[in-house]
């Protein structure tokens, strides 16, 4: 149910406060009328617009095309991008905690990639822990599909216009 507090009053020795919400909307006016009189959890928290699926779908829609002129796998196309565009962390890890950080991270998703590098720190090594575009703002997100969107062109597949990624894009980052 979505709404907006429009006052809030404490008394800190009594430990008590007193909030008021604005409700809009019949169906949530009744579903407040049917909790009146019940003790209830109550859990308020910032509103946020959930991200466009738009974008990423229009990803894989490329890729797919990609795989089909290419005969490589999308996935490992994805996997690719993921690792040209380079949004990661370098982690230096215990060596014996290696190969459980590497299961684990990866289990994030298909571009949730790890590689490994010689630490300067003796007993541990290196781990590059890729993002996966789920977890890209806009300006990771337009680069990945810009990425794409330049190798489809080249391979002579038609995508939207310029506009229409941009318009994916904003879409995407409604929420940042």
């Amino acid at each position: 149910m979505l709404g907006t507090i429009q006052s809030l009053i404490t008394s800190f020795g009594l430990k008590k406060g007193l909030v008021t919400i604005e409700i809009t909307g019949e169906e949530n006016y009744n579903e407040l009328l049917a909790l009146k009189s019940q003790n209830k959890h109550v859990e308020i928290k910032e509103h946020k617009n959930h991200r466009s699926l738009d974008a990423n779908a229009y990803l894989w829609v490329l890729l797919t095309k990609l795989q089909d002129k290419l005969s490589i796998p999308k996935e490992e196309l994805y996997k690719n991008y993921i690792l040209k565009i380079g949004s990661s962390e370098i982690l230096p890890i215990k060596n014996e905690a290696v190969d459980k950080f590497r299961e684990a991270w990866q289990r994030n998703g298909l571009g949730w990639i790890t590689e490994t590098t010689k630490s300067k720190l003796d007993g541990f090594t290196n781990v590059i822990a890729y993002y996966g575009s789920s977890s890209y703002n806009t300006t990771e997100m337009s680069r990945l599909i810009n990425e794409v969107v330049d190798d489809c062109k080249e391979q002579n597949i038609e995508t939207k216009s310029d506009n229409e990624i941009n318009n994916l894009l904003k879409q995407w980052g409604k929420n940042e």
